[in-house]
């Protein structure tokens, strides 16, 4: 392997380990949206990413569950509104794919309560508060 076949496969390897953003055994809490009763309303959510997504099409806002973010893995702020992840229940394997729209503290997830019952299939998340996730970001 010659000098620039070596940096090539350097360089792929960085692009991919920068884009394979994921991680294990997270907690994830559920938090009340009601973003069909608001009209997928990010303004009247309060959500962090009002500021840059409130104006998206409807069709776009309502396409996914939606999910506060704070994960140990991956981008914050601004640069993490209106990203998907995939989020897995440790537990059961059950599986959804959300919206970021929100910033939150508890170093996990915050996802609507839809979406947290939808993975919570054998119903220990509801019982214990939280459930145990892994994640990973992917194409919305």
């Amino acid at each position: 392997m010659g000098r620039s076949d070596f940096c090539l496969l350097l360089l792929l390897c960085a692009i991919v380990g920068a884009t394979a953003q994921r991680a294990t055994n997270v907690r994830s809490t559920y938090h009340i949206y009601n973003p069909a009763q608001i009209n997928w309303d990010y303004r009247r959510a309060s959500v962090f990413c009002a500021t840059w997504d409130a104006d998206k099409p409807i069709e776009w806002r309502r396409q996914y569950g939606w999910t506060a973010f704070c994960g140990p893995v991956g981008p914050r702020g601004q640069a993490s509104c209106g990203r998907c992840l995939r989020v897995t229940n440790t537990r059961t394997n059950a599986a959804v794919t959300v919206r970021i729209v929100d910033q939150c503290s508890n170093g996990g997830l915050d996802l609507d309560e839809t979406p947290f019952r939808q993975i919570d299939t054998d119903g220990q998340g509801i019982f214990q508060g939280h459930l145990i996730v892994n994640y990973e970001f992917v194409n919305c």
